[in-house]
């Protein structure tokens, strides 16, 4: 055959492989409103950049009939490409294929895949649309996603592990995403679970349907599973293709520094802060009012929303926040901002990104409820987070410090680096009023007036205690700031702290409150 012929050859079978599960597959495919794995991957990579491999791996299963089924590519696609000139390793299921279960050699493009992002330090990107294991290849299923978990776990810290879920990803295929660090979801999509609806149904006898046990909102809004959360595959494709302009290829490397912008914040930033302790404010608007371009990108927007994290630039340097928000439950942390707060500051400082803690809550959620739930072991992960971390930490008082909920958001006692606090801020082991009619309490007790007492002995705690300037005078925090000074310090702290070096004891790994 002449080298023509063997080309022609090649096209052909290009052509037929790559069309998946065939025609009537891909009809299916498109009427649940989805798009086919490939084009998931063209759509979300810059165009003309993306690189196939094991194009025609075939699936080695002969029993149950699998003998006489061609499965192209074996239900999974992978390659490399780029997002904005960035590399980037992806794969993404492809359910026209025996529904994207996982078999053997279907587990080992992923998993090749997976050890060429670890060795080339770029970022993974997983699209995930899979029945789940592959049930005519038994054990060999089984040990396929043992080894992807295990190269999650391996790649942890190392290299930006993202999941999308575009379709069914159910049983123990829940475990790869729930191991790497962003996971995305589309509405009416993306479905995540355990155990289906049927099997509740046989178990416990309860009629549930898939979107209510493991779909897009459950897991974005209730569970946590979820980071980010979209109405369609293309609104999801530009989320990702923002988080890696964030973000840097590997831990070896900081992210990449754009030019830098003002914030388009014209008014006066104390004027967003309610002169009543008592009153809420949107916290999302200071950052906006700090950050280049007033551009926050917020991370698991919708779950456990008394805490709010997220990237923003400083001088066109990524940073990460972390800041209490008054407009839920005030600002306190629980079991849920608790491991929302730790878990992030742990990328951030893995992926050298610098801390920028915003305070402002009266401490930790009291109630029965949360201490059946852990708010200890919880609220004890931010600590450790805290601590642990290494690069850059910056942490502004805007208005409420109390308790531990003071010492847990990057206090000096935790090892930040830079301490402000804006002039009305409350410092304190408790709120002024709790501690006055603990402190006073014979005092009021014994007035003829005992409002008029109880408003005399708050005034007074506050002028002994809950001001910045007890904790100023301890050196406790650096700088008591006017509130329109705090992009410049912000500014100066991180530049500062470029070269930080911070010499930790010698071990193999601590041991958080996980």
């Amino acid at each position: 055959m002449s080298l023509k012929k063997h080309i022609l050859d090649l096209r052909k079978r290009k052509e037929q492989v790559q069309k998946g599960g065939g025609d009537k597959a891909i009809e299916k495919q498109v009427a649940r409103g989805k798009q086919t794995a490939r084009e998931r991957i063209l759509a979300l990579l810059d165009k003309e950049s993306f690189t196939e491999y094991d194009l025609f791996v075939e699936h080695e299963a002969r029993d149950f009939g699998m003998d006489k089924k061609q499965l192209h590519g074996d239900g999974v696609i992978i390659g490399t490409g780029t997002i904005y000139g960035a590399p980037i390793c992806i794969f993404a299921q492809d359910f026209t294929v025996e529904g994207g279960s996982l078999g053997l050699m279907h587990a080992r493009k992923i998993t090749k895949i997976m050890d060429h992002a670890l060795k080339m330090r770029v970022p993974l990107i997983g699209i995930n649309d899979s029945g789940g294991a592959r049930i005519q290849e038994g054990v060999n299923a089984l040990a396929g996603y043992g080894e992807i978990f295990y190269r999650n776990t391996m790649a942890s810290g190392v290299i930006p592990q993202i999941s999308v879920i575009l379709g069914p990803c159910a049983g123990g295929a829940v475990y790869s995403p729930a191991l790497t660090d962003f996971v995305f979801v589309v509405d009416n999509i993306s479905k995540m679970f355990i155990t289906g609806p049927g099997v509740i149904k046989s178990v416990l006898g309860e009629e549930i349907s898939m979107e209510d046990l493991g779909g897009a909102r459950v897991h974005a809004e209730i569970t946590g599973n979820a980071h980010f959360f979209s109405d369609s595959e293309d609104e999801c494709f530009e989320q990702i293709k923002k988080l890696i302009t964030y973000i840097p290829w590997s831990n070896s490397k900081k992210a990449k520094v754009f030019p830098p912008k003002p914030s388009k914040f014209k008014g006066n930033i104390e004027d967003l802060i309610p002169s009543d302790p008592k009153q809420p404010y949107d916290v999302r608007d200071v950052i906006r009012a700090i950050v280049d371009n007033s551009d926050f990108f917020e991370i698991q927007e919708l779950w456990a929303a008394n805490i709010v994290i997220g990237f923003g630039r400083l001088n066109g340097e990524t940073v990460g926040f972390v800041a209490n928000q008054p407009l839920v439950l005030a600002g306190v942390l629980d079991c849920d901002s608790s491991d929302k707060a730790a878990r992030f500051i742990r990328y951030c400082d893995a992926f050298n990104i610098p801390i920028v803690t915003l305070e402002d809550m009266p401490g930790y959620l009291p109630g029965v409820d949360q201490e059946h739930a852990g708010v200890i072991r919880h609220g004890a992960k931010v600590l450790y987070a805290y601590s642990e971390a290494t690069v850059p930490k910056v942490t502004v008082i805007l208005r409420k410090a109390y308790g531990g909920g003071y010492i847990a958001m990057n206090s000096r006692h935790l090892g930040a680096d830079f301490m402000f606090a804006w002039p009305m801020a409350e410092i304190a082991v408790m709120g002024p009023e709790g501690a006055a009619n603990i402190i006073f309490r014979k005092d009021i007790e014994e007035a003829e007036d005992a409002d008029a007492m109880r408003a005399l002995k708050v005034q007074e705690y506050k002028e002994k205690f809950a001001n910045p300037y007890v904790a100023a005078a301890k050196g406790y925090i650096d700088s008591v700031i006017e509130p329109n000074e705090t992009r410049k310090l912000l500014l100066h702290a991180i530049e500062v702290s470029t070269d930080k070096d911070d010499h930790r004891p010698d071990k193999k790994h601590g041991i958080p409150p996980f």
